[in-house]
């Protein structure tokens, strides 16, 4: 193995891994740290944990387990992959982590890039927008679990790091590679260890890769990974021929948990033409549904139907003042999770998640340890296969077209 990855969420994991996946490499995504080496022919393997909303302390705990594994792969180079809105409070976990790996590595010029221009995440003067808003006014700012309400990337760190942050800007990333490179020396001989670095476009991600080449420790969402192949690759050390794929067949159902705008839409012209069912996280919370109920309603519903919770902000607002932000979202996992037990026990071959909480539920509720990368649905998405008569698809609330709930479903029987 070259290239280890640690990943704070699931979807974001597999997000990771399709990247990868897609510029030639033979990847693996692993739900927390394995017990068992990897296999010989594997390539790029990603540790995906659920790190990104606990406790910091745990989160750098699980973190370094995850490093030590990679490390006895033979990996050369570890990249942290966190999302590209950058979800975190300022007391959060990308700081903390990002502190210990590299002492772990000592690592010095640690890249922080969570641009992701495929999914109109991009970094200017230190700032992340989406599309053609800051990140602060793109929504993100009303997320139940982590707010996102400055963003300036360099100040929310800074909050969150014991080290100094500097900054490469757009101007010295649009010379190249060996411009990016003089800058992260520059950058580490002022004493900022911790360097947010712009990016525009998939062009710049590919020179900051190529400046990335020997560091020990990258950061940033999955775009940033773009460029990291092509280095191994440069030396014949990667095949290039990627995962393989066989669809599945059989009944497809999809879940939401998300409250992102882009699910809620997707959510809403899916009710359109197949059978949707709105989960109401009071019914959940007072015993009044069950997981049995929704999986049956699913399994004896026709075309791909739909579970959701995926409510305005201010009904999850109000759900959480009631209830408790904690144990609202911890009933609304155990539910999903449980319900995913049953679609499988019942025979259902390929479910669609969105959301990373509801993801992580269903991937921990079916206890999947190694999924197998498959061909992109949207950027950012991946197919995957999670065993012999299971593939599923693992969404970040924030991604996916209009039509990804139907996308999703066609690409997992492709080939089938």
């Amino acid at each position: 193995m070259l290239l280890g990855c640690i990943g704070d969420d699931f979807t974001g994991s597999s997000d990771l891994a399709n990247t990868l996946s897609k510029q030639g490499m033979r990847v693996v995504q692993y739900t927390g740290v394995p017990e068992a080496p990897a296999a010989r022919d594997v390539e790029a393997g990603v540790v995906a944990l659920k790190s990104r909303s606990i406790a910091p302390a745990d989160a750098v705990a699980q973190s370094l387990q995850a490093l030590d594994w990679l490390l006895a792969q033979g990996c050369e180079q570890i990249f942290f992959k966190y999302c590209s809105t950058f979800d975190s409070t300022p007391e959060g976990n990308i700081g903390p982590v990002a502190d210990a790996l590299a002492e772990r590595l000592d690592a010095h010029k640690v890249i922080f890039c969570p641009a992701f221009p495929g999914t109109g995440r991009s970094i200017y003067q230190g700032h992340l927008f989406v599309g053609d808003v800051l990140l602060s006014e793109s929504g993100m700012q009303n997320h139940p679990l982590t707010p996102m309400t400055d963003p300036d990337i360099r100040r929310w760190l800074a909050h969150q790091t014991v080290h100094a942050v500097g900054h490469v800007s757009a101007a010295r990333v649009l010379q190249g590679a060996e411009a990016i490179s003089a800058a992260l020396t520059a950058e580490h001989e002022a004493g900022r260890r911790m360097i947010v670095v712009d990016a525009l476009q998939d062009a710049d991600l590919m020179e900051i890769g190529a400046a990335a080449a020997g560091l020990p420790l990258i950061t940033g969402g999955s775009g940033v990974a773009l460029g990291l192949p092509r280095n191994f690759a440069r030396d014949g050390r990667i095949a290039g021929t990627g995962s393989a794929w066989q669809g599945q067949a059989g009944k497809c159902v999809a879940l939401s948990g998300s409250c992102s705008r882009a699910t809620r839409d997707q959510v809403a012209l899916h009710k359109k033409s197949h059978p949707a069912f709105e989960i109401i996280a009071a019914d959940v919370i007072g015993g009044d549904l069950t997981a049995e109920q929704a999986a049956c309603w699913l399994m004896d519903a026709d075309g791909i139907p739909l579970a959701y919770s995926s409510a305005d902000p201010e009904v999850v607002k109000e759900v959480q003042e009631k209830y408790g932000r904690e144990a609202s979202a911890k009933a609304l996992e155990d539910f999903f999770a449980e319900v995913s037990r049953r679609l499988v026990a019942g025979g259902i071959t390929k479910i669609l998640t969105a959301g990373g909480e509801t993801s992580g539920a269903v991937v921990e509720g079916l206890d999947l340890t190694t999924l197998e990368i498959g061909p992109e649905i949207d950027p950012g998405v991946p197919a995957l296969r999670a065993g012999p008569d299971l593939v599923i698809a693992l969404k970040s609330g924030n991604f996916g077209a209009p039509d990804y709930f139907g996308k999703a479903a066609a690409v997992l029987g492709q080939g089938a």
